[in-house]
């Protein structure tokens, strides 16, 4: 089968939907890799990268669209400017494409695939499943998209990130506020307190409190009682009453902060607006306002979709193209999330579309000559609670057993402690026979033994297991203390049991000894880098 590369015809849009590395992994699964000439030039890899990975270039996009089997992109298929053809009208019936397509908001794109007979995967349609996280394109971008927010904020700042005390006066740390804590908003938090920045983020969803404080910033949280999860892990639309004492919040930061960077979005909708035009206007001189969703509308009201541009002295970032502004990074990590994909559909040699697959059967919007968008609703977790509720109050049903004191009385216990009282009688015995026969010296020596054996074993047992490893040190100690005694009785001219007894001490401490100095290594090695 045959893999196609094009060259992306989208309005400065510079990633390429796989890199020479990541089409080796796709020659690795069994496929041929087509790229069109010049496809990875804006992200920095030449025809030649390609032809040194055995790619074969194709000299046009209707080339490569009419040979390849599969065809991966970045963006959704749009009129092509040089062959004035829709790319969609390349599709061939039989063939499969690979790609961003946004279907709840290309209906009108669905409806061109569906005429061409041809299979549609949407990278936007990964479910975000623990299994899919190695597919979730989405979650690549996002981390990109957050990354390059601060940095594009720092570069119309004007001013230092972190706090500074300079012989020419004291400058202090700017205050950013991050709306929305997903992977974009994570990754802004990061690279803000990594420059040294004050940071407060928000988030409709209470779960991501703890990331957001394990990351050093200070969540902003409302006195309400209404928590923004939502299915898939993102958020919902919220209550009136919410978003009213949501925007006084917001309000209240705008005053205070220097840069506002939002990335609120739900999908299938317009972004709401959080950041009104009243609360641009009372922000400082020269603070930013960095809008992620500016491409679905925008956080702001102020946002021009694709501009930065300057409002009552507040600079308003409205890129749609932050991950393209970095390439070469999206493109090898949106060509991974690609090469994963490809492999869970079992590679060149087994290569299907497997709609019992939860995955596939989600990022599946047109297949077999229909639109398979949205996919259906999995009711299997509601079985499995049901079943489990149902098995839970059977057993609570289950008669419990009576005892009676006949059953008492012929219960394993009782036998058990019969038994040990026996071994304590005979043990007691023992002692009285050799208090008894056995001279003062032997006894002194004894006493001492008794007791260290009841001190040590009291020791360990009343440790918890988690220390038993750093107390190797201790027992290495003891150890060495019974070598010494071992060795003094060999060298004492004493009988031959004693001396016996004394070479399997030095053996059984050394023993010790080596084994408590290798955990203690192994140890010491999981805290180095």
């Amino acid at each position: 089968m045959k893999v196609g590369i094009p060259k992306e015809v989208y309005p400065d849009e510079h990633r390429v939907a796989a890199t020479p590395d990541t089409a080796k992994r796709l020659q690795k699964l069994g496929f041929d890799v087509l790229v069109e000439r010049n496809a990875g030039c804006a992200a920095n890899f030449a025809d030649d990268a390609y032809t040194q990975a055995n790619c074969q270039i194709a000299p046009d996009a209707a080339t490569l669209w009419a040979e390849a089997d599969i065809v991966l992109k970045v963006r959704p298929p749009q009129m092509h400017p040089d062959e004035c053809k829709h790319e969609a009208d390349f599709l061939h019936q039989g063939s499969t494409l690979i790609s961003f397509i946004w279907p709840a908001q290309n209906p009108e794109l669905l409806q061109k695939l569906v005429a061409r007979q041809a299979t549609v995967l949407a990278m936007d349609a990964i479910p975000r499943i623990s299994r899919a996280q190695k597919l979730d394109a989405l979650s690549s971008m996002a981390n990109l998209a957050g990354y390059r927010a601060v940095i594009e904020a720092a570069n119309h700042f004007g001013r230092f990130f972190n706090g500074q005390i300079t012989a020419a006066g004291k400058v202090p740390p700017a205050k950013v506020m991050i709306i929305g804590v997903g992977v974009a908003g994570l990754a802004a938090i990061g690279t803000a307190k990594g420059l040294g920045a004050i940071v407060r983020a928000f988030d409709t969803r209470l779960v991501v409190k703890e990331q957001v404080e394990s990351l050093g910033a200070e969540f902003l949280e409302l006195n309400f009682a209404e928590d923004g999860t939502g299915e898939g892990g993102y958020a919902k639309v919220m209550s009136d009453e919410f978003i009213k004492a949501e925007m006084e919040l917001f309000a209240a930061q705008a005053q205070e902060v220097d840069i506002i960077i939002t990335t609120a979005l739900i999908p299938g909708r317009k972004a709401p607006v959080l950041i009104t035009q009243e609360m641009v206007e009372s922000m400082k001189e020269g603070s930013v306002i960095v809008d992620l969703a500016a491409e679905q509308g925008g956080n702001c009201a102020c946002t021009h979709p694709g501009e930065i541009y300057r409002y009552k002295g507040v600079t308003i970032v409205g890129l749609t193209d932050l991950p393209s502004r970095m390439a070469q990074q999206a493109s090898q990590l949106y060509g991974n999330n690609l090469c994963h994909l490809l492999e869970d559909m079992g590679g060149a040699s087994n290569f299907q579309i497997n709609l019992e697959d939860e995955v596939i059967r989600s990022a599946l919007v047109v297949h077999a000559g229909e639109i398979t968008y949205p996919p259906p609703k999995i009711e299997k977790k509601v079985e499995v609670t049901e079943n489990k509720s149902s098995k839970s109050e059977d057993k609570v049903k289950e008669p419990t057993p009576v005892l009676t004191t006949a059953s008492i009385s012929s219960t394993p216990s009782s036998a058990k402690g019969g038994s040990n009282f026996l071994w304590l009688l005979l043990v007691g015995l023992a002692l009285l026979g050799i208090g008894i026969n056995a001279p003062p010296e032997f006894l002194s020596h004894f006493i001492v033994f008794v007791l260290a054996c009841f001190i040590g074993w009291q020791v360990i047992w009343n440790v918890k297991p988690a220390l038993h490893t750093p107390l190797m040190s201790v027992t290495n100690a003891i150890s060495g203390i019974i070598i010494i005694g071992g060795m003094l009785q060999i060298s004492g001219g004493a009988s031959s049991s004693t001396t016996i007894l004394g070479a399997i001490a030095i053996l059984v401490g050394t023993i010790n000894i080596s084994g408590g100095f290798l955990v203690t290594q192994r140890m010491l090695k999981m805290f180095q880098r």
